[in-house]
């Protein structure tokens, strides 16, 4: 069952991924985007990091992918949200991906794995959300702020002037 979870995952992965590179629709990147990230998330919860699935999905899918999505939509000088993809260093940019790839295959089916048992994880994320909550509450809520305080910046100077 777990293999059937993990490849099922993978290969929306890799189509969600495929989609964020090759749709030629800011719009659709942004969907296919969303995906990819949540799907992420799920790898997360496989090796049971439940912490750390809900910070991927509370940072990057509630808060980066929405900041991208504002950004697309409160641009003024796109009418068309769309990306020109003819460039001369696709060949150059698909050389350097597969280099990539292939040092991560070997990375990984040469690497000297262990295994960590659930109770490591579980007491290692019960320790980073009492330290979120107690010690580094202060700065946690001041960057909330912070960000907020950004958000709104930039939808105002993003805002058509009437």
């Amino acid at each position: 069952m777990f293999d059937v979870v993990f490849t099922s995952i993978s290969l929306l992965l890799i189509l969600s991924c495929l989609g964020v590179c090759i749709s030629k629709n800011l719009v659709h990147s942004a969907v296919c985007l969303f995906f990819a990230l949540f799907l992420i998330a799920g790898y997360y919860i496989m090796l049971y990091a439940d912490f750390l699935a809900a910070v991927q999905v509370i940072v990057y899918v509630g808060g980066i992918l929405v900041l991208i999505i504002f950004g697309v939509m409160l641009t003024s000088k796109l009418e068309k949200p769309s990306i020109n993809i003819s460039s001369f260093n696709q060949f150059t940019a698909s050389l350097l991906c597969l280099f990539l790839f292939a040092i991560q295959c070997y990375a990984i089916l040469n690497g000297n794995w262990i295994n960590v048992d659930a109770g490591t994880i579980e007491n290692s994320s019960k320790l980073i959300g009492r330290l979120i909550l107690s010690k580094h509450l202060l700065p946690f809520e001041i960057i909330s702020i912070l960000l907020l305080g950004v958000l709104i910046g930039s939808a105002t100077i993003a805002r058509k002037k009437r």
